[in-house]
């Protein structure tokens, strides 16, 4: 009993430190993604885009208050925690982050899908690649997931969703969430490998998301239509050459004039720029 006493001890420090630096991943993570510019009428430190509510010092706040967050549902995750205690932090964190920021929604959304990919990151231990993140999510979480994308939800997200028929972030991450694995992290990598620089792989990843995820936010403040015609520019991006190349930038910033002219903000695609990144980072951890 000493030796396996001894053992556990000396493992516990590392798992700590493996869910601190998944922790710290997730916040230099969402740190990319705002520094990313131009964005669609994203806040950056160029600009507020389309809000007049938030900026850039805004989501800096925020990401102060959380930064505790990543960690600790780290930990649950490595403890197997049911759906439950995941949600509990979550709202907790969501409280810190409206706290933080005098009642703005910064993050909810990187609440939710990098909260449960930190967990399935602490489920799984070091050795996380992409697929074993997603098997373990779905694994773990996904018949909890399917319930509360059933629940009834006061959310802009979700009451557009439940309007228009589309699909909501719950049913994303019950699903494992396939526009994150399947388009956006692999959009990333693609665009690296055929020499885009990290602005132009980011731009790349983010115009696919914005391309392929049915982004709430985007019905919330355009309607369906304002959903349809974001999703229309981000695929006329990607076919006149995405994030490669020299005109990628100044591509970007006339679709960022025309969001920030409609008032439109792709917020949901944001998130999974900011996932793509980490997962990024986080495989590259734990080779």
């Amino acid at each position: 009993m000493s030796t396996a006493l001894s053992r556990a001890d000396a493992e516990a420090p590392a798992a700590n430190a493996f869910h601190a630096a998944l922790g710290r991943t997730a916040v230099v993570s969402l740190y990319d993604e705002l520094a990313l510019e131009p964005k669609p009428g994203l806040v950056s430190f160029a600009d507020a885009g389309s809000h007049d509510d938030m900026d850039a010092s805004t989501f800096l706040r925020s990401l102060f208050a959380l930064r505790h967050f990543f960690v600790r549902v780290a930990a649950q995750g490595a403890a197997s925690a049911d759906f439950a205690p995941l949600e509990a932090l979550g709202i907790a964190a969501e409280t810190r982050m409206l706290r933080a920021t005098g009642g703005v929604n910064t993050h909810r959304g990187a609440i939710f899908t990098l909260g449960l990919l930190c967990a399935a990151a602490g489920a799984t231990g070091r050795a996380c690649d992409a697929a074993t993140l997603r098997g373990t999510l779905m694994a773990r979480w996904s018949r909890a997931l399917a319930d509360r994308a059933t629940r009834a939800s006061d959310s802009h997200g979700a009451r557009a969703a439940r309007r228009h028929g589309l699909r909501s972030a719950a049913e994303e991450a019950a699903q494992g969430l396939p526009t994150l694995f399947e388009h956006v992290l692999p959009a990333l990598r693609a665009a690296r490998r055929a020499g885009a620089d990290e602005r132009g792989a980011r731009l790349h990843a983010l115009f696919t998301a914005m391309a392929e995820v049915d982004d709430t936010n985007l019905v919330h403040r355009g309607g369906l239509q304002g959903l349809r015609d974001a999703k229309s520019l981000a695929r006329r991006f990607l076919a006149d050459g995405g994030g490669l190349g020299a005109g990628a930038v100044a591509r970007a910033a006339r679709v960022h004039a025309t969001f920030v002219e409609r008032r439109l903000s792709p917020g949901g695609a944001a998130d999974l720029l900011a996932a793509a990144c980490w997962v990024d980072r986080v495989e590259r951890m734990a080779r």
